[in-house]
């Protein structure tokens, strides 16, 4: 399974842990992704989706409908 949102389509970035003395070693940051399940009434059916918390919000604010017609 990609470690991506399925809404904002978020992924691993890379960049650098940077210690007291300043050193650089590299790593990766990855999204806030939840599995999270909507009701879509039209449909009158759940659907799972794996989002970041932004894309929760995102939900949140339009809707899920408008969400997956954007899809």
């Amino acid at each position: 399974m990609a470690k991506r949102c399925q809404v904002t389509y978020k992924k691993p970035i890379q960049g650098n842990n940077v210690s007291h003395s300043n050193r650089k070693t590299r790593r990766r940051f990855m999204p806030n992704l939840q599995k999270h399940r909507f009701w879509i009434k039209n449909e009158k059916r759940y659907i799972k989706l794996r989002i970041s918390t932004k894309g929760m919000r995102i939900i949140d604010k339009y809707g899920i409908e408008k969400i997956l017609k954007k899809k």
